[in-house]
């Protein structure tokens, strides 16, 4: 019996992976509450020697004899970001990631991201997809997750720094969660952005009936019940990171951090709870760069392994979201206290998300098929 060489897969336009459903949000909240369960079990792997690597980085030199060699400017990114993932999913894949903050200069996004994924067991492409909104609303989802299980049932207040993309998605998954937040003060740079903002959660989310633009941090965390720092920024001087003070923290805020935050020695206390989305990720950050590493990372939970370094923290007083997901440890202990979770991103939330938005664009007739070969040249 011979056997059928032939592969096809499919590729999935932006527009496309809106019709499969990428800005689902509370679908994607579930996507990645499912994928932390499998990361505590073990169901994954990551790049790196402990497979829990971010992703491989191409760097540029500051100087070079190389005149159309790119510069190393902000937001400069040029990665690659693979992962396998386990369980239902049982695919891999990669994020392409380029990114430069002068894209913006020329009407384009700061970062230009694409998808392949792979069937786990031939390695054979399934599709290869737009992620620009595939990596939005995978990083807003987790947030989410982490609002599911650590923020206070009765939520109301959103404090966001922030008003772009990430902060855009960060609060359609506390929205996704939270169904009392009725209030959310916001504080941007620019009239645009807010603007932007203001309309959007005007046009999306009709049970917000307070919307206040706020011009420090301190307004935007206090008797905020849920808090997210989404802005971008030079990273270098951690003491130029947006801070979180303790007296600013009401009793029982949940505090989620993907973007740049520093914290004050307040925020440091053991009886502050300090959440991960997956330790290995950052211990992989901590070994991967010059130290201090919050330097070079300005991630929160790069800071915390900054902190176990000097003696400051110790290692089992940092939990991980996925031990929590899966009932192995408990989430919120009671309503005063302070939660502050890590949001670092990993490809493995890519493949999760991906393959969601694969199977329901397969099975509603979505996409272009292409063809890789029918018999290979070579073999």
């Amino acid at each position: 019996m011979s056997a059928n060489t032939k592969i096809d897969f499919i590729y999935l336009s932006e527009p496309d992976m809106i019709r499969a459903g990428v800005t689902n949000m509370p679908a994607c909240v579930d996507a990645m509450e499912e994928m932390f369960a499998l990361l505590y079990h073990g169901d994954y792997r990551m790049a790196g020697s402990n497979n829990d690597s971010h992703g491989a980085m191409v760097t540029f030199p500051e100087a070079s004899p190389f005149p159309r060699m790119p510069k190393p400017t902000a937001e400069r990114r040029l990665m690659a970001m693979p992962a396998y993932l386990g369980g239902n999913f049982h695919t891999t894949g990669v994020k392409w990631y380029g990114s430069n903050i002068a894209n913006r200069e020329q009407g384009l996004p700061r970062s230009i991201l694409m998808f392949t994924l792979n069937d786990a067991d031939t390695g054979a492409p399934l599709a290869h997809m737009s992620a620009n909104l595939l990596s939005a609303y995978r990083t807003g989802a987790v947030p989410g997750v982490g609002a599911r299980h650590l923020a206070r049932k009765d939520s109301r207040v959103i404090g966001l720094v922030g008003p772009g993309v990430m902060g855009k998605t960060s609060v359609a998954a506390f929205m996704a969660v939270c169904p009392q937040i009725d209030t959310i003060k916001v504080k941007g740079r620019g009239a645009r952005s807010l603007d932007n903002f203001i309309t959007w959660v005007n046009e999306n989310y009709p049970q917000v009936t307070t919307l206040t633009v706020v011009d420090s941090l301190e307004a935007i965390v206090r008797d905020s019940d849920i808090v997210t720092y989404c802005n971008s920024g030079e990273f270098g001087d951690p003491a130029s990171y947006p801070i979180v003070k303790r007296e600013w923290v009401k009793p029982g805020a949940f505090l989620a951090m993907p973007a740049l935050c520093s914290i004050d020695e307040g925020m440091e206390q053991p009886d502050v709870r300090k959440v991960l989305d997956n330790t290995g990720l950052y211990q992989a950050w901590y070994h991967e760069v010059p130290k201090p590493a919050h330097k070079s990372i300005p991630i929160i939970g790069v800071y915390f392994m900054d902190m176990i370094a000097a003696g400051k923290l110790r290692p089992e007083a940092l939990e991980d979201i996925g031990k929590i997901v899966a009932g192995a440890a408990p989430g919120r202990r009671h309503d005063d206290e302070i939660i502050l979770m890590s949001v670092g991103g990993m490809p493995v939330e890519d493949v999760a998300w991906g393959t969601v938005v694969y199977r329901n664009a397969i099975a509603q007739g979505i996409g272009v098929k292409l063809n890789l070969w029918e018999v290979p040249a070579l073999s």
